[in-house]
């Protein structure tokens, strides 16, 4: 009786180490990863002339993308696409706003972000932000985008970045989002919302 009760122990603790080693060969016991390194501190100013920080974006999903108001045709496109999506959440959209960071801040006054809002009918709450060439160029920077300005003239443009960046609630990157494609994008803020 003493030797099975052994023996019976013993399969028992292999059985246990087999488990732990495979758990921990699978990662199950590892830490989910940080948020990646994607946005982080600025200083910039609303599009009612409101100086704001990194801090407005917590609170509340956000949908983060950056453009101009000359922009003719991601920009517009971009903002259409999130208006879309945030309708097609429903109830689970109320949480997310639209934030529109200009890379323009020569002619994207905010007035100008206002009236571009406007024009192309964000919805209320949403967000646009501008500042100097500093301030701008500092956000770009947090987020890893790019922005580089083509030509010269009053109708130059401006090369940047079509990801949306979704944040989560406490301000943090959670993950990038097709700039483009409302269904995708309604599929990405529900999964991020839910954990997965």
């Amino acid at each position: 009786m003493t030797r099975s009760r052994t023996l019976l122990w013993a399969l028992v603790g292999l059985g246990l180490l087999v488990t732990l080693v495979l758990a921990f060969q699978t990662g199950m016991f590892r830490p989910r990863p940080a948020p990646a390194d994607v946005g982080g501190p600025f200083e910039l100013v609303d599009q009612s002339g409101r100086p704001v920080t990194q801090e407005v974006l917590k609170g509340q999903w956000n949908a983060v993308f950056f453009g101009f108001t000359y922009c003719p045709d991601v920009c517009p496109g971009t903002l259409q696409a999130l208006i879309r999506a945030k309708d097609q959440l429903g109830p689970l959209g109320r949480d997310v706003r639209i934030v529109f960071i200009s890379v323009d801040p020569g002619r994207d006054r905010p007035a100008a972000v206002s009236d571009w809002l406007e024009a192309n009918s964000a919805p209320a709450g949403t967000l646009g932000l501008t500042g100097t060439q500093a301030q701008v160029d500092a956000a770009v920077k947090a987020y890893r985008a790019v922005a580089i300005k083509q030509g010269d003239g009053p109708d130059y443009l401006v090369d940047h970045s079509t990801v949306v960046y979704l944040m989560d609630p406490r301000g943090r990157f959670v993950r990038p989002v097709p700039h483009n494609l409302p269904d995708e994008i309604v599929t990405q803020i529900t999964a991020a919302k839910r954990g997965d």
